[in-house]
C-alpha cells in the first residue's frame, strides 16, 4: 500500500486495497470549452498535471469523455510511466456527440469499449477504480442498473478494472449495486448549498466507503452563500478555501477532486483546503440555504 504525503490537508482514505490522499485532482478542466477539444496551452495543462504529483497528490480523477479522449492523454504525455503511489480513475456510462452533449452509453458491450478506450489513452493494463455514471446531464435517475454493472463486474473479474464505483447515482442505486459487487466510492454532486446526500454520505463512511463530491464549488455555477462569504472575510482568505475546508471537515470519507487549468490555482486550492476551521464557523455555514 503507497503512503500518501502527510503535507496535504485531509491525509488519506483507502479505497479497497489502495491508499489514496483526500485532496486530489480533478482533470475534466485540463480540455477546451465545454470539456471539449483541446486545452489552449497544453504545455500548461501538463504542467497542473506534473505539479499535482509533486505535491504528493496520490488520486487524479479523469474520463475518456473529456474532450473525449484529450484529459487521458494529456495525463498520460505528464505523467507515464506513473509513480506507484499515483491512482488514475476513471468514469463509464457516457458518449460525448457532435454537439458537445453527453448522451447515455451503458450497454454491456459499450462499457467494455469505454473501458478498453479509457486502458488505451492512459497507458494502463488495469483501471484502479472505474465508476458507473447513472443517470444522465440533469442529474441521478431511479433507473435499474444491474446489467450495466454486472458488465462491469465482469471486467473486474477479468483483470481490466481493480475497483468500482457509481457516479452520479441515488442512494437506492448504490444499495443495488451493494447486493451485486463491493464499491470503494460514489461520486456525486454535492457541496456547501446541496445536500441531498447528507445520509448517503454518513451511511457510507460508517462501511469505510469514500464519497467523492463532483462541483465542490458549484460547478459551473458559482457556489454563493451569504455565510461562506461571512466566515472568509472574517478569516481572510477565500470563499473557495472556506468550502473546500468545510468538505473535508463535513466527513473523513470526502475525498476532494478541484479542478483547476492552472499551477497557481491548483496551489490556493491545495493550501485553501487546509483552512482550520472553529466550530463557530461550522454553525454559521450550517444555516447556509439548501438547494
Amino acid at each position: 500500500m503507497s503512503t500518501p504525503s502527510p503535507a496535504l490537508p485531509g491525509g488519506a482514505w483507502p479505497l479497497g486495497d489502495l491508499t489514496v490522499t483526500r485532496f486530489g485532482y480533478g482533470a475534466m478542466r485540463l480540455s477546451g470549452p465545454g470539456v471539449t477539444g483541446p486545452p489552449a496551452d497544453r504545455d500548461g495543462a501538463v504542467a497542473v498535471l506534473r505539479e499535482a504529483v509533486d505535491l504528493g497528490i496520490t488520486h487524479i480523477d479523469t474520463s475518456d469523455a473529456y474532450g473525449p479522449r484529450v484529459t487521458n492523454q494529456l495525463i498520460r504525455e505528464a505523467l507515464h510511466p506513473y509513480p506507484e503511489s499515483l491512482h488514475v480513475v476513471t468514469k463509464v456510462g457516457a458518449q460525448r456527440d457532435e454537439q458537445g452533449g453527453w448522451p447515455v452509453a451503458r450497454r454491456p458491450e459499450q462499457l467494455r469499449r469505454q473501458v478498453e478506450e479509457n486502458l488505451a489513452s492512459l497507458g494502463l493494463d488495469t483501471l484502479d477504480l472505474v465508476y458507473l455514471r447513472l443517470g444522465d446531464a440533469e442529474g441521478p435517475k431511479p433507473d435499474p442498473i444491474a446489467e450495466a454493472f454486472e458488465a462491469l463486474v465482469d471486467l473486474r473479474d477479468r483483470g481490466l478494472i481493480r475497483h468500482l464505483g457509481l457516479s452520479n447515482a441515488t442512494a437506492d442505486q448504490v444499495a443495488e449495486a451493494q447486493g451485486i459487487a463491493p464499491i470503494v466510492s460514489v461520486q456525486n454532486m454535492y457541496n456547501l448549498a446541496h445536500r441531498h446526500d447528507d445520509a448517503l454520505i454518513d451511511r457510507l463512511a460508517a462501511e469505510q466507503v469514500a464519497y467523492v463530491p463532483f462541483f465542490p464549488l458549484g460547478g459551473f455555477s458559482p457556489l454563493r452563500s451569504s455565510e461562506l462569504s461571512a466566515v472568509a472575510d472574517r478569516l481572510e482568505t477565500t470563499p473557495v478555501s472556506v468550502a473546500l475546508a468545510w468538505l473535508l471537515h463535513r466527513s473523513p470519507n470526502i475525498l476532494l477532486i478541484p479542478g483547476t487549468s492552472t499551477v497557481a490555482h491548483l496551489r490556493e486550492n491545495t493550501v485553501g483546503a487546509g483552512l482550520a476551521l472553529s466550530g463557530g464557523d461550522l454553525d454559521e455555514l450550517e444555516k447556509t440555504e439548501r438547494q
